[in-house]
């Protein structure tokens, strides 16, 4: 089984323009997130997409590969199948693709190899992570995606809001007698249900939440998630920087 590791970056975003290019203790934010997927065994190769100049140059710099993109893609899963197109194209054909998050610069190469392995499966299509919410903070937090799943380990639903809602406790002691869990924004899909997933409409839960993933759960294509033990910072706004002020 081959596996093709993508970054999908933009420069352009509302809340924090520029973001992949911010520096973290000496290295741009890309440049960490790139090394960290080059460290995972699993990954037979490691692309950054993008649409930027900027970017790619930074990428160049430090010996990455990277590959230019459309800056009319509206997700990171369509930038990633103009890659798998563009490789394909040049004679470079991978099973499974495993689209990584370009603002996690502290993703453990553990939590990627841990997706790559759900594809040991032959009907696992689509697969993520989800990490267990320890503080109610974190549980009301609306850039923190809250995700329940099945017996049988598929997700039943993605959603910013506190989700299940605990009947009978207040808010505070919900963590304490129920187990919520954030979606830890890591994807992998098999080549050919990638190529699928980008065709498909948008649908009224996606659009309500402004999460892509709820469009594959509408369209019946089902997610398996993974519990991780490991911690993963997304740097969606520049206030998010004071997460990793002691981290290295």
């Amino acid at each position: 089984m081959k596996v093709l590791g993508i970054i999908p970056v933009r420069y352009a975003s509302t809340r924090f323009p520029g973001k992949p290019l911010v520096v973290i203790h000496g290295k741009t934010m890309i440049r960490r997130v790139y090394e960290q997927a080059v460290a995972c065994p699993s990954l037979n190769k490691v692309v950054v997409a993008t649409d930027h100049n900027s970017i790619e140059k930074n990428v160049i710099t430090f010996n990455g590969n990277v590959i230019m993109t459309s800056s009319q893609h509206k997700s990171g899963t369509e930038r990633c199948w103009e890659v798998v197109s563009k490789l394909k194209e040049a004679g470079e054909n991978f099973d499974v693709i495993i689209n990584i998050q370009g603002d996690e610069p502290f993703i453990d190469p553990r939590q990627i190899t841990q997706v790559c392995k759900c594809f040991g499966e032959d009907d696992v299509k689509i697969a993520t992570l989800a990490k267990k919410i320890k503080g109610h903070e974190e549980l009301s937090d609306q850039n923190v995606v809250k995700v329940v799943s099945g017996l049988n380990h598929l997700a039943l639903y993605f959603s910013r809001s506190a989700i299940p809602f605990t009947r009978g406790k207040k808010f505070p002691e919900w963590t304490q007698t129920h187990g919520y869990y954030k979606h830890i924004g890591i994807y992998g899909y098999r080549s050919e249900i990638l190529q699928e997933l980008i065709h498909l409409k948008t649908t009224p839960l996606e659009l309500a939440e402004s999460l892509e993933q709820l469009r594959w759960l509408e369209h019946g294509y089902p997610v398996v998630v993974r519990e991780t033990e490991f911690e993963s910072i997304a740097i969606d706004t520049p206030a998010d920087l004071l997460k990793i002020t002691n981290r290295d």
